[in-house]
């Protein structure tokens, strides 16, 4: 299995000294990668905020989490990522998303196609952007774009090109995963377009199980390869853990089993989370594991007793 790897979500920063201070601050607490979303809602524009970043840094990763395919043209996004993979020396990891958020839909006026549309539109883009990267050039017709003698400049530090990420939960899209990228995160279904009760029904473990057998069909051979992330939301470092299950089963209207079950959520101490993630890795296969700023100091712990192992 891939050794542990962790990295922390971001939004946010009331100035650039303060970014640029978060920034440090993740690397120096042995993170791997710092990400941002990429939504129209109050949050720094990923592309800028990820370059300073990585300007500030000297070995951070930085990536999205992940760029909304439908809000950038694959030629303008190729050239950006491989400008800020070149710039930083291969740091950069490439988060892809169909696009998902009815609001950011609404907010732009853009169409809000059904999944089924905006998922071929996306293995269109990437399938466009992996030809300008490795290759230099492009040429592309299919249902969403055509590309005549499109040109690759620059390239990215990395041959063939950054590191893929490509997460969601439906079938179809986690077989371009298991196909396209290297990096997969397994998520909660958000087909709804927002974040609601319903999406608590697709935390627990047996939906995991069920999305990873998904994976391991697509990619075949492609499987041991591939590195499987998770994106936490419950994270709470506590002496008592049952206790803290109960309450927030309570609040979801869940039981204290299905909390402790779901990967996304990581409660106990140190040393009953530690143990919590070698048994998912164990189980699921997930070795990247992302948290929030919030929780990115009490979770340093862990990063530090797990990275690498």
């Amino acid at each position: 299995m891939p050794p542990f790897r962790f990295g922390v979500q971001l939004s946010n920063a009331s100035s650039g000294p303060a970014w640029r201070n978060l920034a440090r601050a993740v690397e120096s607490l042995g993170y791997s990668t710092l990400f941002i979303p990429d939504h129209f809602e109050d949050q720094l524009g990923p592309l800028v905020a990820l370059t300073v970043a990585a300007e500030a840094t000297t070995e951070l990763r930085v990536g999205s989490l992940v760029f909304g395919n439908d809000y950038r043209h694959p030629i303008v996004l190729a050239k950006e990522i491989a400008t800020l993979d070149l710039m930083s020396e291969g740091r950069v990891e490439f988060g892809l998303g169909a696009g998902w958020m009815t609001t950011d839909y609404e907010q732009s006026g853009m169409p809000h196609d059904t999944a089924g549309v905006r998922i071929t539109r996306m293995a269109e883009s990437l399938s466009i952007m992996k030809s300008l990267w490795s290759t230099g050039a492009a040429d592309f017709e299919g249902e969403h774009y055509t590309i005549t003698g499109a040109i690759g400049a620059p390239r990215p530090h990395r041959r063939p090109h950054p590191p893929i990420i490509i997460g969601g939960g439906g079938k179809r899209v986690l077989g371009i995963a298991a196909r396209e990228a290297d990096i997969i995160g397994v998520n909660p279904s958000l087909a709804a377009g927002y974040v609601g009760p319903e999406v608590l029904e697709t935390t627990t473990a047996e939906y995991y199980d069920q999305r990873i057998g998904w994976i391991r069909e697509a990619a075949g051979d492609r499987f041991d390869s591939l590195e499987l992330q998770v994106l936490t939301f419950l994270v709470q470092i506590v002496p008592d853990r049952q206790d803290a299950m109960e309450r927030l089963g309570q609040m979801m209207g869940v039981s204290a089993e299905q909390v402790d079950g779901s990967p996304i959520a990581l409660i106990g101490t140190i040393e009953q989370i530690i143990e919590r993630l070698v048994e998912r890795r164990e189980r699921f296969g997930f070795s990247y594991v992302i948290v929030h700023e919030a929780e990115m100091e009490a979770f340093a712990p862990v990063v530090a007793a797990l990275a690498g192992t």
